[in-house]
């Protein structure tokens, strides 16, 4: 079988489309690459919806932290709080169970105890607390004196925000949140781990790279592989990313604009 038979067969695996059996025997770099990189189709998925839907909740929690009323303050705090302070692992395992025990009640919760919904939600509150505590940060730092300006102009309330907070928030916001969009994708590998199943054998990029591994007995071509896809992944968002970067900051002196530093989390 030629390598482009290959990708036609299994390019498109993981969402449904081509060759529905793996191939068993005789695995080439070929079969390893077409089909790591067909299942970094639902890897792209998670972290694409996770990060978009949580960017907005995230914005609500960082102004529900900064709330003069007690009761959205509180809920934004604990939400934060637990999702920051419980490992992602965790998340997905309770996260699956508690879907599962809701099944019987409603039908509703039927597609929830799947991965490409279930994990997903569990991603979205996981991204929306640690970006809700980014934008708090970042809200916090809004200079005094744009408010001060803002007020001058006669600005209050909804044009205030729009035109003077939210945008100042997020230029201050956006290089830490670059790296929490890298590590959000980095962190979808987990759903291989959790306890949601891979249907029909359509998993995510790790499930394929586990399954070569585990077949050739040699975890160093798929392995590498995976996070060769990843790196690649990473400078997609950092392009992406820097531009956001450079726009939100045009009006700044060319000097005077943030570089995006992407850190490493060692700890989290």
């Amino acid at each position: 079988m030629s390598c482009w038979q290959t990708i036609t067969d299994y390019g498109l695996r993981s969402i449904g489309i081509g060759e529905r059996l793996l191939p068993r025997d005789d695995f080439t770099i070929c079969q390893q690459f077409t089909l790591i990189g067909s299942g970094m189709l639902w890897n792209v998925y998670f972290g694409v919806l996770a990060l978009a839907a949580g960017f907005f909740l995230a914005t609500a929690l960082a102004l529900g932290k900064a709330s003069r009323n007690v009761v959205l303050r509180k809920i934004s705090v604990w939400f934060i709080f637990i999702f920051r302070g419980s490992p992602l692992f965790i998340q997905f395992f309770f996260a699956y169970f508690l879907f599962l025990s809701l099944k019987p009640v409603s039908p509703i919760f039927d597609p929830f105890t799947s991965a490409w919904l279930g994990a997903l939600v569990v991603l979205f509150f996981n991204t929306a607390a640690y970006s809700g505590e980014i934008f708090y940060g970042a809200l916090m730092s809004v200079p005094r004196g744009d408010m001060e300006a803002a007020d001058a102009y006669g600005m209050s309330g909804w044009p205030r925000f729009r035109r003077i907070t939210w945008p100042t928030m997020l230029r201050l916001a956006w290089p830490a949140y670059t790296n929490e969009a890298i590590f959000l994708f980095h962190a979808t590998t987990l759903v291989f781990f959790s306890g949601f199943p891979a249907w029909q054998q359509r998993g995510d990029a790790l499930y394929y790279a586990n399954y070569f591994a585990d077949k050739t007995f040699n975890p160093f071509i798929p392995y590498p592989i995976l996070a060769l896809y990843f790196i690649l992944l990473t400078l997609c968002i950092i392009a992406i990313f820097g531009a956001v970067n450079r726009r939100l900051n045009r009006h700044l002196p060319t000097g005077a604009v943030a570089r995006l530093r992407v850190k490493l989390n060692l700890l989290r």
